[in-house]
């Protein structure tokens, strides 16, 4: 009898490094894989339509949030972004083990649909290495900036929700911990 995938859940603020880590995760050796996320807003340089995120129009977003098409979904920055629900649930009954990238909003959400899901949470020891990695994206304005900080700190009042907490000020040991965090949730049956 196949047992059902775990799904694991990290949110980050802004700047944190969640993207870089996500990356890295995927292409260990531990054999999870992306749930890729529904957005509206447009893509960044490199990113590709079905890889990084499904792009939609806000018209073809609502539509499909209408009609239940979302294990979760948010408005973040004056953008929707969502969860395709059938896409997680197959993977995991199907014996898969699959990360979910997404804000605090969302696994709030999911938690209450996966009660099993694991958080993860990953942060910076300060708001001031948060500022600075946002700075050196070139992404954003610095009004755009003070908005992510402000919604980082709102996001990291939220921390005792998450099973775990990683600290990104270094990238390899943060990762270390990343994998480790979630290779002892696989072993554990």
């Amino acid at each position: 009898m196949m047992r059902d995938g775990k799904l694991f859940i990290i949110s980050a603020p802004s700047g944190a490094g969640k993207t870089t880590l996500e990356k890295m995760l995927l292409s260990s050796e531990l054999g999870l894989i992306k749930s890729v996320s529904t957005t509206t807003r447009a893509p960044r340089a490199a990113e590709e339509n079905h890889k990084d995120y499904i792009f939609l129009t806000k018209d073809e977003f609502v539509k499909q949030r209408d009609e239940g098409k979302f294990l979760e979904w948010a408005e973040v920055f004056g953008n929707f972004y969502g969860t395709p629900k059938s896409k997680v649930i197959n993977a995991i009954k199907k014996g898969k083990n699959v990360v979910l990238s997404i804000d605090v909003r969302g696994a709030e959400q999911v938690k209450k649909i996966f009660p099993e899901a694991i958080l993860i949470f990953i942060n910076t020891s300060s708001l001031n290495i948060l500022k600075g990695r946002l700075k050196r994206r070139l992404t954003d304005s610095d009004e755009e900036i003070n908005k992510r900080l402000e919604v980082a700190n709102n996001e990291i009042a939220k921390l005792g929700m998450y099973d775990y907490t990683i600290i990104n000020d270094d990238l390899a040991t943060a990762f270390g911990e990343l994998k480790n965090v979630i290779k002892k949730r696989l072993e554990k049956e």
